[in-house]
């Protein structure tokens, strides 16, 4: 019995990005229709290492029209670091996905859970985006530089026919390198966060705690992607752009605690009545999505552990289809 090793290049080689894209969708009808099993994210606190560690287990199960489908299961044991740049030349945050058989618990493999992360999380939003942007969107903001910028434009420009990219960051030098890496493919260019916000798409990659994107600078009808925030205190968006616009949340018990909305929303400037729909909703047809061409959207996303387990999902079949990886015997059980 063989466990597949698949490493942060592996990942990216075995995750075709319609195939990620059309599991992270069915990831979140599974959760709207209650096939799907997942426990509150846990997280263990580090002071004394300014960090913590995260862990995200889930089972779903998806089911085509005729019945049929697949299952799978998984748990993502994940840290953030701030001080890992500085102090160990680390990255921030680094990640461990355990992709097991649902029926006998056989860990089936394990991978970088960095890179899948990147990877559903662009993949999310292309979901969003889909169902929430104008249908002719060719204009793309991007708020932040880092890594999760790169599957962002990615995902995004494949449900939509993106031509202009516009990319704000403090760091000139990051913006520059995200310039250059997709030069050949957009009309891409480094600009203020009001040009990159007045795009027909606009997603938000920081860890900002306090507004970045104000809400004169956001067009009449751009879609919002808010990834940023994945921590009580952290927002991206003035508050008066969630006010303003079609609120669409993944979870609501994580977007309330860490989302986009858990600083207005412990303050009482959102409450409940202001979300529009959870985007497995409008996914299965019980919401609707855009409603109107003059309409702000914004899909908080918070990032949901059935996102992991369908991408990863992804990744390890697409692998053995491959005959890529590298097995090994984790359980001593080999022939």
């Amino acid at each position: 019995m063989q466990t597949l090793l698949l490493d942060s290049d592996d990942v990216r080689a075995n995750a075709p990005t319609d195939r990620l894209i059309a599991a992270v969708e069915a990831a979140f009808e599974a959760d709207q229709r209650g096939d799907t099993r997942m426990p509150a994210k846990s997280y263990v606190d580090l002071p004394q290492y300014n960090g913590d560690f995260r862990s995200m287990p889930a089972y779903l199960r998806v089911r085509d029209d005729d019945g049929e489908g697949w299952d799978a299961a998984g748990v993502k044991w994940v840290n953030v670091h701030p001080d890992n740049r500085a102090d160990h030349d680390l990255p921030t945050v680094l990640g461990t996905m355990i992709y097991s058989d649902p029926e006998t618990g056989v860990p089936l493999a394990i991978m970088d859970g960095r890179e899948l992360t990147m990877l559903r999380t662009g993949a999310a939003a292309a979901v969003a985006t889909d169902h929430l942007a104008i249908e002719g969107a060719s204009s793309l903001g991007i708020v932040g530089a880092g890594v999760q910028s790169y599957t962002q434009l990615e995902a995004i420009a494949a449900v939509r026919p993106i031509e202009e990219v516009v990319v704000a960051d403090a760091d000139a030098e990051r913006a520059a390198a995200f310039v250059e890496a997709f030069a050949d493919r957009f009309e891409i260019r480094a600009g203020s966060i009001a040009e990159a916000a007045a795009c027909d798409v606009l997603s938000t990659v920081t860890p900002v705690e306090s507004p970045i994107v104000d809400r004169e600078a956001v067009g009449d009808h751009t879609h919002i992607n808010a990834i940023g925030a994945d921590a009580a205190g952290k927002q991206e968006l003035d508050p008066e752009i969630l006010r303003a616009a079609t609120l669409v949340i993944d979870d609501h018990e994580q977007t309330t605690h860490s989302g986009e909305i858990n600083v207005p929303y412990s303050e009482g400037t959102i409450t409940d009545a202001d979300i529009h729909a959870s985007i497995g909703e409008i996914v299965v047809g019980n919401a609707e999505g855009r409603t109107a061409a003059d309409r702000i959207t914004v899909f908080d996303s918070t990032g949901l552990a059935i996102q992991d387990v369908a991408a990863a999902h992804v990744v390890y079949t697409r692998s053995t289809e491959q005959g890529n990886g590298t097995p090994f015997d984790l359980l001593g059980l080999a022939d």
